[in-house]
């Protein structure tokens, strides 16, 4: 009955020391799934899937606290920061919104980005250039041009500057600008109205066309605004020669 007596003190102590034990491992459990996620922060989050290209509306965000620990140093904090803003690729719900991930309207990008950057209202246009033709190749992405067309008509040949202040987002072919662009591209892509490229086809079928490199003291500061004479794609009329005698009357 000694023997007995006297082992159960140490008895009583190997299980509150296991229970000691027990409770230390749920401890740490518990701080593992709680309190180690490190810092956190109210930022800007995606409600729902935002494809690439299309402007964030505000009814697909949302201010949330999360851990921020492995984001980087890029985040938005308020809604109206991210509002009208481009996704440069998919944006799943729940993710962070960072500026790494979008761009502003009218933002030049690199052409790897597959994303070009036009402005409500306007699209995209490739013409044919070359040395002789485009200023030896010295037009690069972010450029302003003119255009000049010449026209010839019956005994008549007449030279006209007919567009200004073309913004260029693009020379060459996006697979040899992601490997290198050649000393002289083959063609200029700008930006320009629906009704501008009708205009610009006709000329390429029936005139010449020289461009000139505007000084880029004289650059516009701003993405231009809504054309409201083609407001849109759906606003061009077509072209034909008279619509163009009209038009460019000292051409003819």
């Amino acid at each position: 009955m000694r023997s007995l007596t006297t082992r159960r003190p140490f008895t009583i102590l190997g299980i509150v020391l296991a229970l000691l034990v027990i409770a230390a491992f749920v401890l740490v459990a518990i701080n593992a799934s709680t309190g180690s996620v490190g810092p956190t922060q109210k930022v800007v989050v995606a409600t729902r899937d935002i494809p690439p290209r299309i402007p964030i509306d505000s009814g697909s965000l949302e201010i949330r606290e999360i851990p921020t620990a492995g984001y980087p140093n890029l985040l938005f904090t308020k809604i109206d920061d991210v509002r009208g803003m481009i996704p440069l690729v998919t944006i799943v719900t729940g993710e962070a919104i960072t500026s790494n991930l979008v761009a502003k309207p009218g933002d030049t990008l690199p052409a790897q980005s597959g994303f070009l950057p036009i402005p409500s209202g306007y699209v995209a246009l490739t013409i044919p250039t070359s040395e002789q033709q485009g200023v030896a190749g010295y037009v690069q992405p972010g450029d302003y041009i003119s255009v000049i067309a010449t026209v010839t008509s019956g005994a008549k040949v007449a030279s006209k500057t007919v567009f200004i202040d073309l913004h260029v987002i693009r020379v060459g072919m996006a697979a040899v600008e992601a490997g290198g662009a050649a000393p002289t591209a083959s063609s200029l892509t700008v930006v320009v109205t629906e009704c501008q490229a009708e205009y610009i086809t006709w000329f390429l079928t029936n005139a010449s066309l020289k461009y000139t490199l505007e000084s880029y003291q004289d650059y516009l500061q701003t993405p231009p605004a809504k054309d409201p004479t083609c407001p849109s794609v759906g606003s061009a009329p077509g072209v034909t020669l008279a619509t163009v005698k009209k038009a460019y009357p000292s051409l003819f």
